[in-house]
């Protein structure tokens, strides 16, 4: 079968190889990957900026979605034609989070799903949703559990709440559909105002182009009379956070989810204990997690959305468009063609 290997690092580097197909073992499943979706992660990964010490050779990508079509023997909650997806963290199958159950990522701990078949065990999938399509649910895993997460769990946004998004990217794009399905108001910046303009037709209330506004905290000010948003999904990393403390409501969350910048600026200590602000560090979520939002998108009949494709020979070249940051929504490379 073709896999892709990260067998050095880096994009160009990537080796489209021919390896042996897998047969599942005891309590495994045999999975006929059909689409993947990639994630800022994802690229990292392949940079070796994610880490640099990681076991090579190693197939990337974490979220990618397929048809059983074997198992192993003891598997009793699997069967073979059922539509799946990967967990992220194979072992953080429900409760809070462990050393133990935060180890077995795809894409970095092991073996990821850019490949034609990948063996899992049994607890490690879950069913997606008959609505969508594969291409669809492979942004499921990663992009969407963690939205999941920090929407609700983290904040439990409820109706009336303010949500901030940073940019339209895939965990944003679902915190904007999660959180206008829980009835909040979400607000969101950008440096593209037709991406803007996209999301308003998603649900978007209010936009910043952050470009020509760089003082964005003052604007979520402004939209909220003063109070600030309930809750900040924070992608930007350290270039945004500070705004972002200074954005939320006294009492309010910050999820902070992304690596995206970096900052020289002091972290402000005495801000976030005099407006007592919650910092909820989200790293994915549990299969839990995942079985929630899918019951969740089942009954909102909610589309992932996904912006480009490419094909499974063309895998490089989807990392080279995430490396643009000109995406919205999700990028999908398909499997099976």
């Amino acid at each position: 079968m073709k896999v892709w290997q990260i067998q050095s690092f880096g994009i160009d580097q990537l080796v489209f190889a021919d390896v042996p197909k897998p047969r599942p073992g005891r309590g495994q499943v045999l999975v006929k990957v059909h689409a993947v979706s990639l994630n800022y992660r994802d690229l990292l990964m392949v940079r070796g900026q994610y880490n640099p010490k990681m076991a090579l050779p190693r197939i990337p990508c974490s979220d990618g979605a397929g048809e059983v079509v074997e198992v192993g023997e003891g598997v009793d909650t699997v069967t073979v034609g059922q539509r799946v997806a990967g967990i992220f963290m194979q072992h953080w199958l429900g409760g809070p989070p462990t050393a133990e159950s935060s180890r077995g990522a795809l894409g970095g701990d092991v073996d990821g799903m850019l490949a034609e078949y990948v063996v899992l065990h049994q607890s490690g999938v879950v069913s997606v949703p008959e609505h969508l399509s594969f291409v669809e649910a492979a942004t499921l895993p990663c992009a969407g559990v963690t939205a999941w997460n920090a929407v609700v769990n983290a904040s439990q946004v409820k109706p009336g709440d303010v949500v901030l998004i940073q940019g339209t990217g895939g965990v944003s794009i679902f915190a904007l559909q999660f959180a206008k399905m829980a009835g909040a108001v979400v607000i969101g910046i950008s440096s593209s105002d037709e991406k803007l303009q996209r999301a308003r037709t998603m649900g978007l209330d209010a936009g910043l182009n952050y470009r020509r506004s760089p003082g964005w905290a003052k604007w979520v000010l402004q939209e909220t009379n003063n109070r600030g948003a309930d809750l900040i999904v924070e992608v930007g990393g350290a270039g945004t956070f500070n705004q972002s403390l200074q954005a939320v409501r006294f009492g309010g969350t910050v999820a902070q989810i992304g690596v995206l910048s970096q900052s020289e600026q002091p972290l402000p200590i005495p801000l976030i204990l005099h407006r007592q602000i919650r910092i909820q560090g989200i790293y994915v979520g549990s299969k839990s997690h995942f079985d929630a939002m899918n019951r969740a998108i089942v009954a909102s009949r909610m589309q992932p959305v996904v912006d480009q494709i490419y094909t499974f020979d063309r895998a490089r070249e989807a990392l080279k468009c995430m490396e643009t940051g000109s995406h919205f929504g999700k990028i999908v490379v398909r499997v099976l063609a």
